[in-house]
This record gives structure tokens, C-alpha cells and sequence, in this order.
């Protein structure tokens, strides 16, 4: 019986990206028949996004490349220009680590770089979380990576479904729930905020006055929308400066137009001065995640008021349409960019109590389930459209 270890390659190339597949990570480390491989790529590796770096390296995780891809400007140029650099880096990457099994996270613009080098140099890729159905560039990127992809672990049935209908072969598609809920059943089980936020992440503005209850804002440009990215979120500011509710307020992404939702923030934070906002670049997964399960909203556009919080029962003001056609829980209010409508959702979810738990996105046991199928699955490079 050989005692050959499957060597996986998991790219993560973001600050989310890590989070979503922490879990996963783990268990390929602790999985008898795996070796893992992991590469450090894009805005993950930048300070200016919260280098996510030093929680990587923390969380005991052996980095073995890092690759630097993003250019300056936060447009769609750079950010096709940044794919491209990705490509031929990663390319290299891969022929050197010779890996048996390359992992894709997601929907990301520049997740389509991993695809690519690994599809091109007949390794098998593995995709996480197709068959969603979002807005964004994100939308084109997560059904390409699908078909370049070999097997696909799904978030929910739907996505199943929608993978298999794309010509995917059944037998290569499995519904194992995402890892980021993993994070989340973690929390869920331990949910008490054990840390003062300010104490331990520092951030800039006011000292806020959290204890007796806060929201948390999250919101990233949208890229088909990025030349309106200031106005986006100049909308959100007002309306959550003018609450007066104590908030965390999280740095955007580095998407195109988030040069313009982070002028937005800067040139209303000197304009106004909100005494009720702290913002923050980056946390640890878990500190975030007990951040999120202890608020008593969730504002902005990110995907975490979709997933996760469906699954701690977190009242969410769903800004825009970034999220558009993702499923999503009863704990969702969805409303456009302005600042009106947003007052208002968020002080009717202030007032919400916690929202029953619904697994859309799983169980919280995706990671295992991952690890064990790649030291299973019959490996392929090959395929053909089902129809």
C-alpha cells in the first residue's frame, strides 16, 4: 500500500480568503494521507487590507510561497493587470511545489489566477463555493473557475444543483457546506466576547462606548459599480453617523473603487469627526466572528451578513446589490444606497431580538469534509461537458 501523502496547494489571496478556509487548512494539516501546501498571495499579503499574515503564521500554519501580485490604482485595469502578474507567478509556484491537488477559493477577481496556472499545467483543481449566485465581477469569475475546476465542494444544494447543470459531472460535485460556517458552529458553541476590541486591535477615531450594545459595518465597492464607490459609501456614513449608534467600522477590500470608498471614509472622518465610529483594517476569524455574534446589527455588503450570520442569527442591513441572488436567511434586510432607507433598517434590526440559526451554507463540519474527499477522490485533470 503506498505511503504516498496527497500534496495539497490551497491559495489563499485575501483577508476573507482565509477565514472561509482556516478550518479546512487545519484539517489537511492533521489528515494522515495529506501534506499541505500553502500559498500567501494578493491583498492577504498587504498591511494597507490587514495583512493577514501574522494570524496565519499564529494559527501554526507553514507558509511555503509568497506571492506578490497586486499593482497600485484599485481600478479594472489593475486589477486585470494584477490577474495577469498572478498567473505567471503562480505558474512558477506550482511547477516548483509540484502539488497533486491545487485549491480555489471562491469568487474573488483574482481567484481566476489559480484556476488557470494549475488548469494549464494539468493539475487538478478543486474549486470551494460554486454554483452561488451573486453580483459583481465576482459572478463571471465563480462559474469560470467552475469550469476550469475538476470537482467542486458546494456550500448548499442549490449550488449543487446549479454546478451540476453547468455540464459538471455529479459524481465530482459535493455538497459539504462551506468552512467559513465552520468558524461560525465555533463560535456558536463559545459565543461570549472575551476580549475589548479596542484593547487588543487598537484601530482609529473615538474611544466608543460598546458595552451596552454596537453594530458593526462592513461594505466593499462594488466592481461593476466602482466609479460610484464614494457616493456608496458616503450614503452608509451619514446614515450611520446620524444613528449615533457605537459601531466597528471595517476597511474595504482592495476591489476596484476601493481607492474611492476609502477616501470616502477619510474625507468624512475629517468633515465630521463621528464620535460613535471606530474603523479597523483586519481581526483574528474568531475575535471577528464573536464580534459579529455579539452585535446588535450588521451593516454593509459583505458576504458574512449573507453566510455566516444566517448562521448566528445576526440582524443584517444588506446594502445594494453586491449580494444579489445569493440565498440568504430571514435575518436579512435588504435596501438600496441611501441613507434613508438605511437609517431605518438598521434601527428596526436594533431593535430585533437574534434571529432563529439556519444552515444554508452547512453544518459547520465542511473542512473534514473536504480533507477527507481530496485523499480520496479518484484524481483527474480531464473531463467533459454532461448534457
Amino acid at each position: 500500500m503506498s505511503n504516498h501523502k496527497r500534496k495539497i496547494c490551497v491559495v489563499v489571496t485575501a483577508r476573507p480568503s482565509y477565514s472561509r478556509v482556516k478550518t479546512l487548512l487545519q484539517a489537511i494539516k492533521e489528515h494522515k494521507k495529506l501534506e499541505l501546501q500553502l500559498v500567501v498571495s494578493g491583498s492577504a499579503l498587504l498591511d494597507k487590507y490587514g495583512n493577514v499574515i501574522i494570524y496565519i503564521e499564529g494559527d501554526g500554519f507553514d507558509i511555503k510561497e509568497k506571492v506578490y501580485t497586486i499593482l497600485e490604482g484599485e481600478n479594472p485595469t489593475t486589477m486585470a493587470k494584477s490577474t495577469g502578474l498572478a498567473i505567471m507567478e503562480l505558474s512558477d509556484v506550482f511547477h516548483n511545489l509540484d502539488p497533486d491537488v491545487v485549491v480555489t477559493i471562491a469568487d474573488r477577481y483574482e481567484t481566476i489566477a489559480t484556476s488557470i496556472a494549475a488548469a494549464y499545467q494539468n493539475i487538478p483543481l478543486a474549486h470551494i463555493q460554486g454554483g452561488e449566485v451573486t453580483g459583481n465581477i465576482d459572478e463571471k469569475v465563480r462559474h469560470a473557475n467552475t469550469k476550469l475546476a475538476d470537482m467542486h465542494f458546494v456550500a448548499s444544494e442549490k449550488a449543487k444543483e446549479r454546478v451540476i447543470k453547468m455540464g459538471e459531472d455529479p459524481e465530482y460535485v459535493f455538497n459539504t457546506g462551506c468552512p467559513s460556517i465552520d468558524l461560525a458552529r465555533e463560535v456558536a458553541e463559545n459565543p461570549a466576547l472575551d476580549f475589548d476590541p479596542i484593547e487588543r486591535y487598537g484601530g482609529v477615531g473615538h474611544e466608543i462606548d460598546w458595552k451596552n450594545g454596537y453594530m458593526v459595518v462592513m461594505q466593499h465597492p462594488v466592481t461593476t459599480e466602482y466609479d460610484k464607490a464614494r457616493l456608496h459609501i458616503t450614503e452608509t456614513l451619514h446614515a450611520v453617523y446620524e444613528s449615533g449608534l457605537p459601531t466597528f467600522w471595517f476597511w474595504p477590500n482592495p476591489d476596484a473603487g476601493s481607492d474611492g470608498t476609502s477616501g470616502g471614509i477619510r474625507a468624512f472622518r475629517e468633515k465630521y469627526d463621528p464620535p460613535n465610529i471606530r474603523f479597523f483594517k483586519n481581526m483574528e476569524p474568531q475575535d471577528f466572528l464573536k464580534l459579529i455574534a455579539n452585535s446588535k446589527v450588521l451593516a454593509g455588503n459583505s458576504s458574512v451578513g449573507i453566510r455566516e450570520s444566517s448562521f448566528l442569527g445576526v440582524p443584517v442591513v444588506n446594502i445594494g446589490d453586491r449580494q444579489a441572488g445569493r440565498e440568504r436567511g430571514p435575518n436579512v434586510t435588504d435596501v438600496d444606497y441611501d441613507r434613508e432607507q438605511i437609517l431605518q433598517a438598521i434601527r428596526k434590526q436594533w431593535n430585533h431580538s437574534p434571529y432563529p440559526s439556519v444552515h444554508i451554507y452547512g453544518d459547520g463540519y465542511a473542512g473534514e469534509r473536504i480533507a477527507g474527499l481530496l485523499a480520496t477522490i479518484p484524481l483527474r485533470y480531464h473531463k467533459r461537458l454532461r448534457y
